[in-house]
This record gives C-alpha cells, sequence and structure tokens, in this order.
C-alpha cells in the first residue's frame, strides 16, 4: 500500500506542473486521488463517472471518475484533461450518459451538453441546448429534455422541448415541443415518453407525461399523472416509474406505474403507490430508492429509503441499507447500482454549497467504502471496456 501511495503522490505532483503552466489567466485546479482499493480487473465494467452539480451560480460543476482497474478515484479530473477551457464544465450539472465512445455532460445554467472522450475525458465538443435538463440515446441520437426558457420563476413560463442531437456531427437535427418543464424521459417501442413539472408556473404545475411518436418525431398525446413530475424510469419489463413531488404543502410525492394494457400500443397509468420517491434504481427484480420529501409548513425534509418489487408493485422493505450509515447521510441526492456487481451508489449532498460524499453498499446493504466528492453529488454512470 504504502509503494502505491507513493507512485501516485509521483504521479499527482507531475500533473500538477503540468497542469499549472497551461494557463496563464487563471490557476487550473489539479485532480485529486483518493486510493480505494475496491478493484474489478478485467471486469466489463472499466470505471464510473459521477457529475457534481455545484450550487447554481458558482460555476462549480466537476466530474469524478472511479476506475475499477487500478482502485483510484479521481476528483475534479476535467480542468487537467482540458487546461484550455477557460470556464471549465460550467454552471449546474444536471445529468451524464454515455453513449458509444462518448461522455455527455449535460449543463444546466450554462444552457449546453459537453461532449467528452469517454475513455480520455478530453472534450470533443459542446451543444448548446436552452436549459437543458436530461439526456437520452436511441438509434444513433441523444435527446435533450428543454425548459427552453430562462431560469426564473415565471407563471408565463414557456412549454419545453425536447431536442434530437446527432451523435456524429454533434449538431442539433430535430425539435419537438412538449409541456411545461420538461424532465426525465425514456423510450420505449419507438415512443418517447416524457415527464411535464411545470415548476416554474407554481403552483399551476402540469401533470402529464408527453408522447412522442419517434418516427416523425411529434407529440400525439399528453397523459394525466400527478403534479409536478420529475423521475421516470423503465425496469426490465419496459414498465415505467414515475414520480410526483407534489406541492410540499397539500399533495404529497406519489409514484406512479405507467405500462401497456392488452391491445394498446402506448402506456397508461395502472398503479399509484402511496409513498415519496425522490430517485431510483433496478437491479434485478427489485427497484431501490429513497426520498427526500420537503414540506413548506414544517420547513424540513422527510428522508426515507426502501424496496420495491417492480413484479408485485409492492414494498419489500423501509431499507436497503442495513448498517445503519444512513443516519450519516445528510441529503441523500443520487443513486446508481453497479450492472454487474449490484453494489448500491448513494450520493451525499450535505449543505449544498460545500464537498459531498459518494457512499458505496453491498447489494445486502452494508457499507464498503466512501469518498468525498466535489458539490452536489448528483448522477453517475457507467463505463464499459
Amino acid at each position: 500500500m504504502k509503494l502505491r501511495q507513493f507512485f501516485s503522490y509521483i504521479f499527482i505532483m507531475t500533473l500538477l506542473t503540468v497542469a499549472t503552466s497551461c494557463r496563464e489567466d487563471e490557476l487550473v485546479v489539479p485532480t485529486e486521488y483518493d486510493i480505494i482499493g475496491d478493484e474489478l480487473p478485467g471486469a466489463d465494467i472499466r470505471g464510473f463517472y459521477l457529475v457534481n452539480e455545484g450550487n447554481m451560480g458558482s460555476n462549480k460543476c466537476t466530474l469524478d471518475y472511479y476506475d475499477y482497474y487500478t482502485g483510484l478515484y479521481s476528483r475534479n479530473f476535467y480542468a487537467e484533461k482540458n487546461p484550455n477551457v477557460i470556464k471549465e464544465l460550467g454552471d449546474v450539472g444536471n445529468d451524464i450518459g454515455i453513449y458509444g465512445s462518448k461522455l455527455y455532460v449535460v449543463v444546466n445554467c450554462s444552457h449546453k451538453v459537453e461532449v467528452l472522450d469517454a475513455h480520455t475525458g478530453i472534450r470533443l465538443g459542446q451543444v448548446d441546448i436552452p436549459n437543458c435538463r436530461y439526456v437520452r440515446f436511441h438509434r444513433g441520437k441523444a435527446y435533450v429534455s428543454s425548459y427552453v426558457g430562462p431560469v426564473l420563476i415565471d407563471p408565463n413560463a414557456p412549454k419545453g422541448a425536447v431536442y434530437e442531437i446527432d451523435t456524429l456531427s454533434l449538431s442539433v437535427t430535430r425539435k419537438v415541443s412538449v409541456g411545461y418543464q420538461p424532465e426525465e424521459m425514456e423510450i420505449v417501442d419507438d415512443y418517447m415518453y416524457v415527464a411535464n413539472s411545470g415548476g416554474y408556473r407554481a403552483p399551476n404545475y402540469d401533470n402529464t407525461v408527453s408522447v412522442i411518436q419517434m418516427i416523425d418525431f411529434k407529440q400525439v398525446q399528453q397523459i394525466p399523472v400527478g403534479i409536478n413530475l420529475h423521475r421516470l424510469k423503465k425496469d426490465k419489463y419496459n414498465k415505467l416509474w414515475v414520480t410526483s413531488r407534489g406541492d410540499y404543502q397539500y399533495h404529497p410525492s406519489r409514484l406512479y406505474v405507467m405500462q401497456k394494457k392488452p391491445g394498446f400500443n402506448r402506456m397508461e397509468v395502472t398503479d399509484t403507490l402511496p409513498l415519496a420517491c425522490s430517485n431510483m434504481a433496478f437491479y434485478g427484480e427489485y427497484m431501490y430508492y429513497y426520498a427526500t420529501e420537503w414540506n413548506n409548513y414544517t420547513a424540513s425534509n422527510t428522508i426515507t429509503y426502501g424496496i420495491i418489487d417492480i413484479r408485485t408493485k409492492e414494498k419489500i422493505s423501509d431499507n436497503f441499507i442495513k448498517d445503519g450509515t444512513e443516519k450519516n447521510i445528510t441529503i441523500p441526492y443520487g443513486i446508481a447500482i453497479h450492472p454487474e456487481t449490484g453494489d448500491i451508489f448513494v450520493t451525499d449532498a450535505k449543505n449544498y454549497v460545500s464537498s459531498g460524499t459518494l457512499y458505496c453498499f453491498s447489494n445486502d446493504g452494508y457499507k464498503k467504502w466512501s469518498v468525498r466528492t466535489g458539490d452536489i453529488p448528483a448522477h453517475i454512470t457507467f463505463l464499459t471496456k
């Protein structure tokens, strides 16, 4: 272990010397490294990227990377990999995804999608999209949801849109209008489903899921679901799980299930689960979720965790963390599950203005390790070899 630490120290000092000489107008913050040791050399999953949102207006969106082949966690490596990019990643990293050889980082308040080489982290370009939110991929294209209008609470805020990006030319090829302030999306059988929040128009929230026919890229339906929708994810059976944040006062957060009925081509709401859900991840037959439910009356969050059997749609556990570690998590803010090992990752945003923490739990709910991250760690995507 001491020998590895010595070589890591020499490597870091060399990079620091190079980085600080690349830009005259500002200091390039060098990458920081932690030795985790949870190595899986030769596995199909090479590592994962974690995007830290950074508090709005702080221009502190950063990117971390964990390498399963070396056991090294790299914190804030974008600046060092791209020393000539003056403002680095930008303001508020809202989503991240890998498609082919490219890594896409959606930077909300900088109104762009940064595109990097997925294996080197070197910047390939950017796509300008106003108030962009989330990214999904389908048949050689990237799709990005957008609020379209400025970052502003406004009862007259415009309808949002989904932009189509060609992943070779990195140019916008098509755009379709959807509901108000769209969030997450999924594609099932050549139809895209988009959760509309209407968050800028509170208390007059949107309550629909837009349905887009992918062939001609047109909205063909808006399905009433619940107010202030946010997450929309599909499970292994192509059922859609949709979260409603409610109105933080009279209408609590809810979880909805959408699926096809016999003889129908599109989804419809089939189940309403009376529980709060802020984010979720699937592994096998189960959905792991957490909820951070804010209440305006009490001015506090109610935090819960749980597991749902996606076949029966029943909650089978009140907590997927079994060793009490959840007591150390201030604000759970992101969740992901390693597709091979089943390890569960939960991020902690803490106070939103300082470094967060990433926790790794075994699939049976026991902490394996934790590491310091950037500000507001949020979204994870896995890199295959």
